[in-house]
């Protein structure tokens, strides 16, 4: 998550040593960060509420898409998995980072195991990439080397990978609410969509998320903590009460499209609200399914983009919740910053290993510390309440799509955000900067936008005469993303 976090300034230090003798205290350095349990308790409370909706989004995101032999994975299951993982990721990041920095699923990671990978193989393949990935990772962390991947691509194109997938994430969620639809006759017409149906919103859908989105819009601005949560909360609410009168139903019935129905879940309270957690995706992964099935090229170009786009995120959180908490030394890093990148890595890979997709840190972390958090004890009480929503998994299945997209596009608006930061007057870096952010919602890929951006910035730089302010390793990865656009060429020539 790209959003960025309301400064707080400083910690104040407490006038008390209350607990400053004691192992936990020690352990979490808690006094000695300048806070107390009770502002880490508070602070734990924040981030949870201000991430919670992760639980509802990744599992209709992810169960919205279809694997290459047509199979779709369970939501309630979905969302047990989510809460388990990024309940253990969260607390394991506490207990060994002692830094005050929540995992859950990456949105915009999510998303492209969804939409482009899932589509090209199984399931179990997918997030056996996933896995591979967060190996990787891990291994780049141990031989620090990650470091030196992240200073090769330049910040502002970095940036630009982030608000490109805000706007990818935008237009999922527009296309998923019924906002914005294909016009079925395109191809005979100078538009490919339109607002509604027939120009017009005209179903009970789409008021419910224009409503939702509304109301969301005005608690950020308010600056209401859950904001997102509230959101999706009192647009599910809204849902229910229309589908109990209206009877809208949904999008197909009996094999027939219906445009004013709901996209993906019929709201309507479920006949349970707790319930044992499905785990049953747990260990569903395939590493090497993959490589067969989507050929070598193909795969370990999807690992590449997978690593671009949870690789980078977790190096600018990081840095933005320390600079929160007033936590950064004076190279401007938090402590134990190599325990901290190794849980990520580790979180990268087991949300593969559980089917919710990588694991990534959360910039809503922020909101806790501007509550006081400075510590991993506060991770304590963020990931206990991720493990007991694993229980609460049968009221996924009441949030229709055009309530969950609202979140969709508020998350787009806050990593769009971030486009303040790159020099627009700067042809060398605003050309491969648009392109990136461009071309991720309008050819609806991620990995295209990637690598149209790294392509056009060595292309531009070689151009320009400065071949040697180019990274080794971008010369690299720009030519395995030429390769990847001319797979198809390359694929008709071999086979």
């Amino acid at each position: 998550m790209d959003n960025a976090p309301t400064q707080s300034g400083p910690p104040t230090k407490p006038t008390g040593r209350s607990g400053a003798g004691n192992a936990f205290d020690r352990y979490f350095e808690i006094t000695a960060r300048g806070s107390t349990v009770s502002r880490e308790l508070r602070g734990g409370l924040a981030t949870f509420f201000t991430m919670a909706y992760i639980v509802v989004l990744n599992p209709l995101i992810l169960g919205s898409a279809v694997d290459g032999d047509g199979a779709r994975l369970a939501i309630p299951a979905l969302a047990a998995a989510t809460a388990l993982v990024a309940g253990v990721m969260t607390i394991l990041m506490g207990v060994v980072g002692r830094f005050p920095l929540a995992l859950a699923a990456g949105l915009g990671v999510n998303a492209l195991v969804a939409f482009e990978i899932a589509p090209q193989m199984t399931w179990a393949d997918a997030m056996g990439l996933v896995v591979i990935e967060g190996v990787i990772i891990a291994v780049l962390v141990l031989t620090g080397l990650r470091t030196a991947v992240f200073r090769a691509v330049p910040t502002q194109l970095k940036t630009a990978i982030g608000v490109g997938i805000g706007l990818f994430l935008t237009i999922i969620g527009l296309v998923d609410a019924g906002f914005v639809r294909r016009i079925p006759d395109a191809a005979n017409t100078t538009v490919p969509v339109g607002l509604g149906v027939g120009g017009k919103l005209v179903t009970w859908p789409a008021l419910v998320f224009v409503l939702g989105l509304l109301v969301t819009l005005v608690l950020v601005v308010r600056r209401v903590r859950g904001a997102i949560l509230i959101g999706i909360l009192a647009s599910t609410v809204l849902a229910i009460v229309v589908e109990a009168i209206a009877k809208v139903g949904p999008s197909v019935v009996d094999g027939q499209p219906n445009p004013a129905g709901w996209s993906l879940n019929v709201p309507a309270l479920p006949e349970r609200v707790v319930d044992t957690p499905d785990l049953s995706l747990l260990g569903h992964f395939d590493l090497l399914g993959s490589w067969q099935r989507a050929g070598v090229l193909v795969a370990i170009l999807f690992v590449f983009t997978l690593l671009i786009t949870d690789f980078f995120d977790t190096m600018g959180t990081m840095v933005a919740v320390g600079q929160e908490g007033g936590l950064l030394d004076e190279q401007k890093m938090p402590p134990r910053t190599r325990e901290i990148l190794l849980v990520d890595s580790i979180a990268a890979a087991a949300g593969g290993a559980a089917s919710t997709s990588s694991n990534t840190s959360y910039i809503e972390s922020a909101a806790g510390v501007a509550e006081g958090a400075r510590t991993g004890a506060a991770n304590l009480v963020t990931g206990g309440l991720f493990l007991l929503a694993m229980f609460l998994a049968p009221l996924v299945v009441v949030v229709p799509f055009e309530a969950a997209s609202v979140a969709l596009v508020i998350v787009g608006f806050l990593m769009m955000t971030a486009v303040r930061t790159i020099d627009w007057a700067d042809y060398e870096i605003a050309i491969p900067a648009f392109l990136t952010i461009v071309l991720m919602p309008f050819t609806y890929s991620i990995s295209n936008g990637i690598g149209a951006g790294v392509i056009s910035y060595v292309v531009v730089k070689v151009a320009r005469g400065k071949a040697r302010e180019v990274h080794p390793l971008l010369y690299g990865v720009a030519a395995l993303f030429v390769l990847y656009f001319l797979r198809g060429p390359i694929e008709t020539v071999l086979f």
